[in-house]
């Protein structure tokens, strides 16, 4: 799991291509999951919040670019 303060003390390029990382890990965490190879089942959840993460920060990013 990323810390919030790591992500943020990234530039915004960084963050998209983590962004990208972590949904090519979601996607193969889901065809590990209807396959029945999955061992961790708790790195689904993680990478889930991880995007979150990741996405919250664009957004505010975006924001504040928009405000000043």
């Amino acid at each position: 799991m990323t810390a919030a303060s790591d992500i943020r003390a990234k530039t915004p390029d960084e963050l998209k291509s983590l962004l990208l990382d972590l949904r090519k890990e979601q996607f193969n965490l889901r065809f590990q999951r209807a396959t029945g190879q999955q061992e961790n089942t708790s790195r689904v959840r993680a990478v889930r919040r991880d995007i979150a993460r990741v996405k919250t920060v664009l957004a505010e990013r975006a924001r504040s670019a928009v405000k000043g």
